[in-house]
């Protein structure tokens, strides 16, 4: 079976049990470790492989071909993507309307980051910014820090290091959304093809979780191969932030809140409609789409 995730800490950790052959039952997995603009772009396609890790806000490109699995995501409260700024700008922190007409980079179009970023920027931005720069969200703090761009939004591991790179925080875009709905932040989702037994990969994604939980020292080897260099505090902070109770089971407030991105994205028109109701929960505990 093949499947896509990112080489992230929080990805490794849940997922290395069943890449290591260490769940019962489950089918061998042919992995592929990708950017989540990738997947994202991917699942659109609908060239990707059976299983995948894309952002929450790309759901309505994808849902004719593949479904929700209710676990092995990343959700939570207080790990949100970050607004930063660099020197150039002064104390923009204090006035976030100065961000109006500057060119801010982005890690995706299609993810869950550039969402919240449009959601925030709608209320707080009047005119916008003037330009949008995609690229791979671990070149982002070098370009905000080097004045290639005027901010960035980050993700993952970031809101641990920018300090390192003198950046100032603008917005955390995780505690604008919980103030103003009350719900998780949904970033990251695990979907299946249509064609698969979701209720198998469900239980498979949930035994590679416990297992995570109940050995972490097992998969020390394997997440920081895959880490990107960084510092094993970082590593562990990072599991630790998003690798949670959703990771087990999206649950009622897991799935209100990606039905309450996907209704307010849709209201403001940065997301193809869809049809919102066929978001439901079947008995086996499969989200579908």
């Amino acid at each position: 079976m093949k499947i896509a995730f990112s080489p992230c800490p929080n990805d490794t950790f849940i997922f290395h049990a069943w890449v290591h052959g260490l769940v019962p039952g489950a089918p061998e997995l042919d992995v592929m470790y990708a950017d989540i603009d990738i997947t994202n772009t991917l699942a659109a396609g609908n060239e990707g492989p059976d299983i995948m890790k894309i952002s929450y806000a790309a759901l309505p490109w994808i849902h004719a071909d593949y479904s929700l699995i209710p676990c092995g995501g990343a959700l939570g409260r207080g790990c949100g993507p970050l607004v930063l700024t660099g020197a150039g700008l002064g104390n923009i922190a204090a006035n976030p309307s100065a961000l109006a007409g500057k060119r801010v980079a982005v890690p995706s179009e299609r993810s869950t980051a550039y969402l919240l970023f449009r959601l925030w920027a709608a209320q707080n931005v009047p005119g916008g910014v003037s330009e949008i720069v995609i690229m791979p969200f671990h070149e982002i703090m070098p370009a905000v820090r080097d004045g290639l761009v005027d901010a960035g939004l980050v993700i993952h591991e970031a809101r641990f290091t920018y300090q390192n790179f003198g950046l100032t925080l603008l917005t955390d875009l995780g505690a604008w959304w919980e103030s103003d709905t009350g719900l998780p932040i949904p970033l990251g989702a695990i979907i299946a093809r249509k064609s698969l037994d979701h209720a198998a990969i469900s239980s498979w994604i949930r035994a590679s979780v416990e297992y995570a939980w109940a050995h972490p020292e097992a998969s020390q080897d394997y997440v920081i191969e895959h880490s990107q260099e960084m510092a094993p505090e970082v590593v562990q902070a990072h599991i630790d932030l998003y690798v949670n109770e959703f990771s087990a089971d999206l649950g009622e407030s897991g799935f209100a809140a990606v039905h309450t991105l996907l209704a307010r994205a849709t209201e403001e028109k940065l997301i193809p409609p869809m049809d919102l109701s066929a978001i439901y929960q079947t008995p086996n505990g499969v989200y579908l789409l």
